[in-house]
């Protein structure tokens, strides 16, 4: 028997193995270097010593918070078991992105309503119907119409300046002051009716047709009139009956198709006789859509005359004052 071999007591050799040096059975081995006994024993169990990943490897390291998915390994170990990753976080950074994205499309859209809104404005404002069906002839006599205003206002401003002059003159401020009181007076016994009236101007008849002429078309003249410049007036009935128009003056519709102006019964056709711009006031009676479109449309009539010379000879009534009193 050789010296690689122990015998066994059963007849068969049993080969050489490490063998544990020491003293007696169960005593530990007394070298400093010793294993420990228990790390040699079969029943102890073995743990892998941590190993640092190299870091030039390609073998990608797993997160502790991955999950390990078992569902697709067999029993028999055929298949590998799968890792998921963990999904990523949104982060605070992202959905401050999104939600400013958001808010930026509903500026945009807000932006572009309002100036769509603001574009349909303007076109609707700046767009008058009324003007934009008006032939050319009726826009120039719109357009007549305005200037005649207007020169009557230069005029007006113009004859006020020379006034303001004369009164500041010295020497003869006191008799100009004389003068424009005088001619203020009789304009303004004109304008209250109290004073006559002669002049050139226009006579405007209304005819009646299928419906009787309305207060407020002769209403409607008697202020067209005024806006071009209408000095004084007056108007008659078929009786002959007048009445002087002034500013307080009212028309009512009457029983039987009559016209009640300041309480007097009036009886169709109408006539008024107005002193001013014979021209201008032609024109503003003839405006598309005004006086005269208005009567033709329901079937009457209006009939205008220029005359060099017309009297306005209807009085009006002054007005008893009960409490003011001229001041000397």
């Amino acid at each position: 028997m050789s010296d690689e071999q122990t015998e066994t007591g059963t007849g068969w050799p049993q080969p050489a193995g490490p063998v544990r040096p020491g003293g007696p059975a169960g005593e530990p081995d007394p070298r400093p270097d010793a294993p420990d006994p228990d790390e040699l024993s079969p029943l102890a169990p073995q743990v892998p010593a941590e190993r640092e990943p190299a870091e030039d490897s390609g073998v990608a390291r797993v997160d502790e918070g991955a999950t390990v998915d078992l569902s697709g390994v067999s029993p028999s170990g055929g298949s590998a078991a799968s890792v998921e990753e963990p999904a990523t976080p949104v982060t605070s950074a992202a959905r401050g992105r999104f939600r400013m994205s958001t808010a930026g499309v509903m500026i945009v859209a807000l932006l572009a309503l309002l100036g769509f809104t603001l574009v349909v404005q303007f076109k609707t404002t700046s767009t008058d119907p009324t003007l934009g069906a008006t032939r050319q002839e009726d826009l120039v006599r719109i357009l007549s119409d305005l200037d005649a205003r207007e020169n009557r206002l230069q005029q007006d401003i113009r004859a006020l300046e020379d006034s303001q002059r004369q009164l500041r003159s010295g020497e003869q401020g006191r008799q100009a002051a004389l003068d424009e009181a005088t001619r203020r007076a009789d304009e303004l016994g004109i304008l209250a009716g109290t004073l006559p009236a002669v002049g050139p101007g226009l006579t405007v008849q209304f005819e009646s047709g299928g419906k009787p002429i309305s207060a407020n078309q002769v209403l409607d003249a008697v202020q067209e009139l005024r806006g071009a410049g209408a000095e004084a007036m007056q108007i008659s009935g078929g009786d002959r009956a007048t009445v002087r128009i002034i500013a307080s003056t009212f028309f009512l519709d009457g029983e039987n198709g009559t016209l009640v102006v300041e309480g007097r019964r009036l009886v169709a056709p109408y006539t008024i006789t107005v002193i001013g711009d014979p021209a201008t006031m032609r024109t503003a009676l003839n405006i598309p859509g005004g006086v005269v479109a208005s009567v033709q449309g329901v079937g009457g009539n209006v009939t205008l005359e220029e005359r060099g010379v017309v009297e306005v000879s209807a009085l009006h009534a002054p007005i008893k004052l009960e409490h003011a009193r001229p001041v000397s």
